[in-house]
Protein backbone atom coordinates (compact mmCIF):
# COMPACT_ATOMS: atom_id res chain seq x y z
CA UNK A 1 0.00 0.00 0.00
CA UNK A 2 0.84 3.47 -0.81
CA UNK A 3 2.33 5.20 2.53
CA UNK A 4 0.03 8.40 1.97
CA UNK A 5 -2.78 5.87 2.57
CA UNK A 6 -1.37 5.81 6.58
CA UNK A 7 -0.43 9.25 6.23
CA UNK A 8 -3.94 10.03 5.48
CA UNK A 9 -5.53 7.96 7.71
CA UNK A 10 -3.46 9.56 10.91
CA UNK A 11 -4.03 13.13 9.28
CA UNK A 12 -7.97 12.58 9.63
CA UNK A 13 -7.80 11.26 13.44
CA UNK A 14 -5.67 14.09 14.82
CA UNK A 15 -8.20 16.85 12.19
CA UNK A 16 -10.98 15.26 13.84
CA UNK A 17 -10.01 15.13 17.42
CA UNK A 18 -8.94 18.74 16.84
CA UNK A 19 -9.82 19.53 20.67
CA UNK A 20 -7.66 17.27 21.75
CA UNK A 21 -5.17 17.87 19.29
CA UNK A 22 -1.83 17.44 21.48
CA UNK A 23 -2.53 14.45 22.76
CA UNK A 24 -4.19 12.71 19.36
CA UNK A 25 -0.62 13.93 17.72
CA UNK A 26 1.86 12.62 20.35
CA UNK A 27 -0.12 9.16 20.14
CA UNK A 28 0.72 9.18 16.29
CA UNK A 29 3.65 10.95 16.17
CA UNK A 30 6.55 8.40 15.63
CA UNK A 31 4.10 6.07 12.87
CA UNK A 32 3.33 9.69 11.51
CA UNK A 33 7.24 10.44 10.98
CA UNK A 34 7.85 6.76 9.60
CA UNK A 35 5.19 7.01 7.17
CA UNK A 36 6.26 10.64 5.57
CA UNK A 37 9.95 9.82 5.49
CA UNK A 38 9.52 6.29 3.31
CA UNK A 39 6.76 8.07 1.46
CA UNK A 40 9.43 10.91 0.86
CA UNK A 41 12.12 7.97 0.27
CA UNK A 42 9.71 5.90 -2.42
CA UNK A 43 8.75 9.39 -3.85
CA UNK A 44 12.53 10.36 -4.45
CA UNK A 45 13.40 6.84 -5.64
CA UNK A 46 10.86 6.84 -8.52
CA UNK A 47 11.04 10.04 -9.57
CA UNK A 48 15.20 9.83 -9.90
CA UNK A 49 15.27 6.50 -11.80
CA UNK A 50 13.01 7.39 -14.01
CA UNK A 51 13.71 11.26 -14.92
CA UNK A 52 16.16 11.98 -17.55
CA UNK A 53 17.92 15.70 -17.37
CA UNK A 54 21.22 17.33 -18.51
CA UNK A 55 24.09 16.24 -15.72
CA UNK A 56 26.87 18.91 -16.29
CA UNK A 57 30.55 18.06 -15.48
CA UNK A 58 32.12 21.64 -14.90
CA UNK A 59 35.82 20.11 -15.60
CA UNK A 60 35.21 19.00 -18.62
CA UNK A 61 34.08 22.27 -20.35
CA UNK A 62 36.41 24.29 -22.25
CA UNK A 63 34.09 27.44 -22.63
CA UNK A 64 33.39 26.87 -26.25
CA UNK A 65 29.54 28.25 -25.77
CA UNK A 66 28.66 25.66 -28.35
CA UNK A 67 25.72 24.31 -26.53
CA UNK A 68 24.40 28.57 -26.54
CA UNK A 69 24.51 28.61 -29.99
CA UNK A 70 22.75 25.23 -30.59
CA UNK A 71 20.31 26.03 -27.90
CA UNK A 72 19.29 29.32 -29.57
CA UNK A 73 18.88 28.01 -32.48
CA UNK A 74 16.64 25.04 -31.63
CA UNK A 75 14.56 27.41 -29.96
CA UNK A 76 14.36 29.49 -33.20
CA UNK A 77 11.26 30.02 -36.12
CA UNK A 78 13.61 28.48 -38.77
CA UNK A 79 15.66 26.08 -36.95
CA UNK A 80 18.98 27.02 -38.97
CA UNK A 81 21.97 28.97 -37.67
CA UNK A 82 22.43 31.27 -40.91
CA UNK A 83 18.97 32.09 -40.94
CA UNK A 84 18.38 32.54 -37.23
CA UNK A 85 21.08 35.38 -36.81
CA UNK A 86 18.70 37.54 -39.26
CA UNK A 87 15.12 36.86 -37.42
CA UNK A 88 14.05 39.26 -35.32
CA UNK A 89 13.55 39.26 -32.24
CA UNK A 90 16.77 37.38 -32.31
CA UNK A 91 16.63 33.44 -30.39
CA UNK A 92 17.96 33.83 -27.10
CA UNK A 93 19.88 30.35 -25.27
CA UNK A 94 18.04 29.03 -22.66
CA UNK A 95 21.72 27.85 -21.28
CA UNK A 96 24.62 30.15 -20.16
CA UNK A 97 28.48 29.20 -19.55
CA UNK A 98 29.70 31.00 -16.90
CA UNK A 99 33.79 31.96 -16.53
CA UNK A 100 34.52 31.06 -12.94
CA UNK A 101 38.46 31.22 -12.03
CA UNK A 102 39.95 28.39 -14.23
CA UNK A 103 36.50 26.59 -14.94
CA UNK A 104 33.60 27.12 -16.80
CA UNK A 105 30.42 26.08 -15.77
CA UNK A 106 27.41 26.17 -17.39
CA UNK A 107 24.22 27.22 -16.10
CA UNK A 108 20.63 25.45 -17.30
CA UNK A 109 17.41 24.84 -15.78
CA UNK A 110 17.94 21.57 -13.49
CA UNK A 111 14.26 20.51 -13.53
CA UNK A 112 13.92 20.06 -9.59
CA UNK A 113 11.57 17.53 -8.57
CA UNK A 114 9.07 20.23 -6.25
CA UNK A 115 10.54 22.60 -7.79
CA UNK A 116 10.08 25.98 -6.50
CA UNK A 117 9.36 28.11 -9.47
CA UNK A 118 6.38 25.95 -10.22
CA UNK A 119 5.36 26.26 -6.67
CA UNK A 120 5.44 29.88 -6.53
CA UNK A 121 3.55 30.24 -9.65
CA UNK A 122 0.37 32.36 -9.12
CA UNK A 123 -0.56 31.42 -13.25
CA UNK A 124 0.24 27.91 -13.29
CA UNK A 125 2.61 28.74 -15.98
CA UNK A 126 4.88 26.58 -15.24
CA UNK A 127 4.53 22.53 -14.55
CA UNK A 128 6.05 19.41 -15.38
CA UNK A 129 5.57 17.55 -18.60
CA UNK A 130 5.38 13.90 -18.69
CA UNK A 131 9.18 13.82 -18.45
CA UNK A 132 9.89 15.53 -15.47
CA UNK A 133 10.84 18.74 -17.25
CA UNK A 134 9.65 22.04 -16.21
CA UNK A 135 7.74 23.91 -18.87
CA UNK A 136 6.11 27.54 -19.42
CA UNK A 137 2.93 28.15 -20.60
CA UNK A 138 2.98 31.13 -22.19
CA UNK A 139 -0.39 32.17 -22.45
CA UNK A 140 -0.98 31.88 -18.38
CA UNK A 141 2.69 34.18 -17.70
CA UNK A 142 2.09 37.20 -16.39
CA UNK A 143 5.63 38.04 -16.29
CA UNK A 144 5.64 38.71 -12.13
CA UNK A 145 9.20 37.26 -12.21
CA UNK A 146 8.61 35.03 -9.07
CA UNK A 147 10.13 32.14 -10.61
CA UNK A 148 12.97 33.86 -11.15
CA UNK A 149 13.24 35.38 -7.77
CA UNK A 150 12.76 31.63 -6.17
CA UNK A 151 15.45 30.05 -8.27
CA UNK A 152 18.36 28.74 -6.38
CA UNK A 153 20.06 28.37 -9.84
CA UNK A 154 19.20 31.76 -11.44
CA UNK A 155 17.59 30.18 -14.89
CA UNK A 156 14.12 31.61 -15.43
CA UNK A 157 14.85 34.85 -17.61
CA UNK A 158 12.64 38.09 -17.83
CA UNK A 159 11.58 38.69 -22.04
CA UNK A 160 11.27 42.62 -22.63
CA UNK A 161 9.96 42.33 -26.06
CA UNK A 162 6.97 39.72 -25.10
CA UNK A 163 7.13 41.01 -21.40
CA UNK A 164 6.70 36.92 -20.26
CA UNK A 165 9.33 34.73 -19.11
CA UNK A 166 11.34 32.07 -21.19
CA UNK A 167 13.34 29.07 -20.18
CA UNK A 168 14.95 25.65 -20.37
CA UNK A 169 12.26 23.34 -21.61
CA UNK A 170 15.14 20.46 -22.65
CA UNK A 171 14.30 20.48 -25.93
CA UNK A 172 10.42 18.82 -25.65
CA UNK A 173 10.24 18.50 -30.08
CA UNK A 174 13.99 16.79 -29.75
CA UNK A 175 12.86 14.42 -26.64
CA UNK A 176 9.77 13.11 -28.45
CA UNK A 177 12.08 12.29 -31.10
CA UNK A 178 14.19 10.14 -29.01
CA UNK A 179 17.14 12.62 -29.56
CA UNK A 180 19.12 14.43 -27.17
CA UNK A 181 18.55 18.29 -26.02
CA UNK A 182 20.44 20.77 -28.58
CA UNK A 183 23.04 21.33 -25.43
CA UNK A 184 24.37 17.72 -25.01
CA UNK A 185 24.04 17.21 -28.43
CA UNK A 186 26.49 20.23 -29.57
CA UNK A 187 28.68 19.38 -26.58
CA UNK A 188 32.06 17.64 -28.25
CA UNK A 189 33.90 17.31 -24.67
CA UNK A 190 31.09 15.49 -23.01
CA UNK A 191 30.40 18.29 -20.07
CA UNK A 192 27.03 17.80 -20.81
CA UNK A 193 25.51 14.18 -20.70
CA UNK A 194 21.96 13.45 -21.12
CA UNK A 195 19.85 10.66 -19.24
CA UNK A 196 18.60 9.34 -16.18
CA UNK A 197 20.88 9.45 -12.96
CA UNK A 198 21.49 5.30 -13.07
CA UNK A 199 22.99 5.47 -16.21
CA UNK A 200 25.18 8.78 -15.59
CA UNK A 201 26.06 6.42 -12.58
CA UNK A 202 26.69 3.35 -14.62
CA UNK A 203 28.63 5.49 -17.10
CA UNK A 204 30.75 6.80 -14.42
CA UNK A 205 31.08 3.72 -12.76
CA UNK A 206 32.41 1.65 -16.28
CA UNK A 207 34.93 4.45 -16.78
CA UNK A 208 36.49 4.49 -13.44
CA UNK A 209 36.43 0.23 -13.80
CA UNK A 210 38.29 0.68 -17.11
CA UNK A 211 41.34 3.08 -15.17
CA UNK A 212 41.49 0.70 -12.42
CA UNK A 213 41.68 -2.04 -14.26
CA UNK A 214 44.26 -0.26 -16.54
CA UNK A 215 46.28 1.20 -13.94
CA UNK A 216 46.47 -2.35 -12.49
CA UNK A 217 48.42 -3.48 -15.81
CA UNK A 218 50.35 -0.41 -15.67
CA UNK A 219 49.16 0.72 -18.84
CA UNK A 220 47.01 3.75 -17.81
CA UNK A 221 48.03 7.43 -18.21
CA UNK A 222 46.90 10.36 -16.83
CA UNK A 223 45.38 12.53 -19.88
CA UNK A 224 46.12 16.02 -19.89
CA UNK A 225 45.67 18.74 -22.68
CA UNK A 226 46.45 22.02 -23.11
CA UNK A 227 43.51 23.33 -21.40
CA UNK A 228 44.27 21.61 -18.39
CA UNK A 229 48.02 23.23 -18.61
CA UNK A 230 45.66 26.76 -18.52
CA UNK A 231 43.97 26.14 -15.85
CA UNK A 232 46.91 25.30 -13.55
CA UNK A 233 48.52 28.66 -14.96
CA UNK A 234 45.34 30.26 -14.06
CA UNK A 235 45.30 28.97 -10.43
CA UNK A 236 49.23 30.17 -10.13
CA UNK A 237 47.70 33.48 -11.22
CA UNK A 238 45.36 33.95 -9.16
CA UNK A 239 47.61 32.68 -5.93
CA UNK A 240 49.86 35.75 -6.81
CA UNK A 241 47.26 38.27 -7.09
CA UNK A 242 45.94 36.80 -3.59
CA UNK A 243 49.57 37.03 -2.01
CA UNK A 244 49.33 33.34 -1.72
CA UNK A 245 52.03 32.05 -4.01
CA UNK A 246 55.58 33.01 -3.85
Amino acid sequence: MFPAGTIRKIWNKIRYNSGNFLEVFNQNRKPFIKEISLSKRWITMVSLNAKPTIFINPERCIGCRHCEIACAVEHSKSKNLFSAIFEDPRPQPRIHVLPMGAYNVPMNCRHCDGAPCVEVCPTGALYHDEDGAVMIKPDKCIGCKMCAIVCPFGIPEFDYLTGIMFKCDMCPDRRAEGRPPACVEACKTGALQFGTIDEIVNTVRKATAEKIIKLKEGEYEEEYNGWDLFRALNFEIIKINEGGSE
